[in-house]
């Protein structure tokens, strides 16, 4: 093993360590987290894991190239049918960009297919009626606006370019990329494989790319996809002909090792994803051929959490970008990591997490040779003079000019509101509250256009994705330690074949709640915990709102703080925040007096989050409650989530029964409308997911909620075979079929999700 961790290292050896297992294969890993660790304390960082905190900027989803694993590119067609734009508008474009300052990203990266005008016509005619030449030339006209405009740092990733392409742009960006992926001739040429038909997939053409961004001397990052048909001997060949491009130029700031994640509605579905292991041991390699100064990246969110650790011990030392705001529109099934969560990963791991900017440290700090001129003010404006990392200080915000940079259909020419639309989606937190209900109350086309800009916005954001759970809903309070006679109860015995019922059923969460009744013992919330939890280890217990967290604490005499440490320790994993109409007493008094205080449901909430409990969120909204209260409210959550972020959704949910219009003649449909939409454009970059109530609704406004800025389905709520009355809501049920058809009337995906909205576990049905 010694004689082959060094430079001499041969493309045989390579090869032959990418098959190690076992003794062979830890003596891999110990000797690539040593070489690492030693290019850490060469670069002055030693125990440092990087990170850039970005915004994801899909300009077009439109190529030329037909890659068999890709669900990011569109044709013309299926973007009318999804009423999505051709190219994104350089008003989307700073719309997204300012979200993601005002949160403190620092880069902005620009993905997009290569060349649509060479295969789409509607491409050529879209590029021409708006005066630019090519779609790289767009590309580097909303680089500097971007620049300029927000003071975030561009991250070129247009595909396949010339090299006076390349030193066309690099005055636009501080660094760009394009992956090799592989130099495997046989899945380019070979029909079938995943690369054929796609002539910007010639290894060739790749490889003189990189070269091309060496002579431009532009800092650039590439890398491999690990598990796309390659042989092992592709994998070493690709790993050298980076290494040998970065030996001639020096320019190849961090080489990305992807694992392949199938993908549906692809021609490589039913692929398997890349193994684990040979994953690592890719990885490993990496970081013996490339050495130890290279900048190894491994994106987190296409691992899953408890993975990293072995990704870090194989050599990585970079997670790449990760953003608060958007989803990862390549891979939108797989999303981004809290960074909270990875910092704190990132820690137990024995790393420090730190940010750094688009271009890596050591070309920052030689800046006069790798940077050009025109970026370069943007470039040290954001970084650490010593370190070459992002400084520590807060990134410039750059806020919207009054009437400019909108991500909406209709502009201030069209509409009295377009002002104050656009406002709403650069910048929500310039907006008075009396700004908020004046959008809360439109109708009419300045509704029209209100929802349309909360569309965009979810669009661009978390993606074109409706999300569902497979779960079932559980009463707590019909739970009893002895059976009885009482309808719809159940005991232990009876709560845990349901339980095992539900993951028969392919159900991934069971959720809980509701005050257990008063003749049983408190300490039944622990038995309902500790039932499932051995019934069913590996279902997610989403289980006790705030209510009845408040009574078990009360009850049992543990208090708060005892009383979630007892419930982690049962086996629960995440509340519904539920249990609370409108955060405001005067509405409490009025319809729901038996409610807990408000006081006393944001002490509760947020402790729990602070347990690290994460939760749902909810208004009931069309009863008493004014338009100012419904502000409110949200501002409320905005401010727990600001402190704790354990927010994973928002559900705005009509109050049965009720049904009171906040504008007079308005319709049910508008009232419902108009709530999703500010609530996606307010929340947009705190609470990221806006969850559809569908069971209060019909399929037709479900619809139109999911064209106002909502993303989210809840539950699928099984009534089950065992008790199916034990339910909340029993007699409700949205198959995964009918949930499909939904999605796919407006042309979108549907995505099945964990609670906590990464991808559904593998195997689940």
């Amino acid at each position: 093993m010694e004689s082959v961790a060094t430079a001499h290292l041969t493309h045989a050896e390579a090869e032959s360590l990418l098959a190690a297992r076992g003794t062979e294969l830890e003596t891999l890993f110990s000797r690539a987290g040593e070489m690492r660790d030693e290019g850490l304390a060469r670069a002055d960082r030693p125990g440092v894991m990087t990170y850039s905190r970005k915004v994801f900027l899909p300009l077009t989803t439109l190529c030329r190239d037909r890659c068999h694993y890709c669900v990011f590119v569109d044709t013309p067609a299926q973007l009318q049918r999804a009423h999505k734009p051709l190219f994104m508008t350089a008003e989307q474009v700073l719309t997204v960009a300012r979200r993601g300052a005002a949160l403190g990203c620092r880069e902005a990266l620009f993905t997009l297919g290569d060349r649509p005008e060479d295969r789409w016509p509607q491409a050529r005619s879209w590029l021409d009626e708006h005066g630019y030449a090519s779609t790289l030339d767009y590309v580097g006209a909303m680089a500097r606006l971007v620049r300029d405009e927000t003071g975030l740092l561009p991250h070129l990733n247009p595909g396949v370019m010339t090299l006076d392409e390349i030193r066309t742009l690099r005055p636009a960006a501080p660094s760009m990329g394009m992956m090799l992926e592989t130099t495997s001739r046989r899945l380019y040429e070979e029909p079938g494989q995943v690369h054929h038909g796609s002539p910007d997939k010639d290894p060739a053409v790749r490889l003189q790319v990189i070269e091309d961004a060496g002579v431009a001397r532009v800092p650039f990052t590439t890398g491999i996809l690990v598990g796309i048909g390659e042989t092992l001997r592709d994998r070493a060949e690709s790993l050298f002909a980076i290494r040998d491009a970065h030996a001639r130029h020096g320019h190849i700031q961090e080489v990305i090792v992807q694992n392949f994640r199938a993908k549906p509605r692809t021609a490589m579905r039913g692929a398997p994803d890349a193994e684990l292991l040979d994953y690592a041991t890719t990885i490993a390699v990496a970081r013996l051929v490339l050495g130890p100064d290279m900048r190894i990246q491994v994106p987190p969110n296409l691992s899953d959490p408890g993975e990293l650790g072995l990704l870090v011990r194989a050599g990585a030392d970079d997670w790449g970008g990760v953003s608060p705001l958007t989803a990862d529109h390549v891979n939108p099934e797989r999303p981004w990591p809290q960074l909270d969560d990875l910092g704190a990963r990132t820690a137990e791991l024995g790393f420090d997490l730190r940010e750094r900017l688009t271009a890596h440290p050591e070309y920052v700090r030689d800046a006069q040779r790798w940077i050009d001129g025109e970026c370069l003010p943007a470039t040290l404006a954001l970084a650490d003079p010593a370190t070459g990392l992002a400084s520590r200080e807060q990134a410039r915000v750059a806020q919207a000019p009054a009437g400019t940079g909108a991500a909406t259909g209709a502009s201030a020419e069209r509409e009295p509101s377009g002002r104050l639309l656009d406002r709403a989606a650069t910048d929500p937190s310039s907006l008075e509250d009396v700004e908020w209900v004046q959008l809360l109350t439109a109708r009419d086309t300045a509704l029209d256009a209100l929802t349309e800009t909360a569309d965009q916005l979810r669009r661009f954001t978390v993606g074109e994705a409706v999300s569902i759970v497979v779960n079932r809903n559980v009463s707590s309070s019909l739970y009893r330690a002895s059976r009885t006679a009482e309808a719809d109860t159940y005991d232990a015995a009876a709560l845990a074949d349901i339980a095992r019922d539900a993951v028969e059923l392919g159900a991934t969460e069971l959720c809980v709640q509701g005050n257990t009744a008063a003749t049983e013992a408190p300490e039944a919330y622990f038995e309902i915990a500790r039932t499932i939890r051995t019934a069913a280890p590996g279902i997610h217990l989403h289980a006790f709102r705030p209510a009845d967290i408040d009574d078990l604490a009360r009850r049992t005499g543990l208090g708060l703080e005892g009383a979630l440490d007892a419930m982690a320790h049962a086996g629960v994993d995440t509340v519904p925040g539920t249990g609370v109409k409108v955060l405001d007493d005067r509405i409490r008094r009025l319809v729901a007096p038996d409610d807990i205080p408000v006081d006393r449901w944001l002490e509760v909430v947020t402790a729990a989050h602070r347990a690290g409990f994460r939760s749902t969120s909810v208004l009931f909204y069309g009863h008493a409650e004014t338009a100012e209260e419904r502000i409110a409210h949200l501002r409320r959550l905005i401010a727990i989530q600001s402190e704790t972020g354990g927010f994973t959704e928002f559900v705005p949910i009509p109050l049965p029964g009720h049904g009171a219009a906040l504008v007079p003649g308005r319709s049910a449909a508008d009232e419902h409308r108009a709530m999703f939409a500010v609530s996606r454009l307010m929340l947009s970059g705190s609470i990221a997911h806006i969850q559809v109530p569908w069971t209060r609704l019909d399929h037709p406004t479900v619809r139109a909620l999911l064209r106002a800025g909502a993303d989210d389905l809840g539950g699928t709520l099984l009534d089950g075979r065992v008790l199916p009355r034990a339910g909340v809501e029993h007699g409700h049920e949205l198959t995964l079929d009918r949930a499909e058809r939904l999605a796919g009337a407006l042309s979108r995906p549907l995505r099945r999700r964990a609670t906590d909205y990464r991808d559904a576990p593998a195997g689940a049905r």
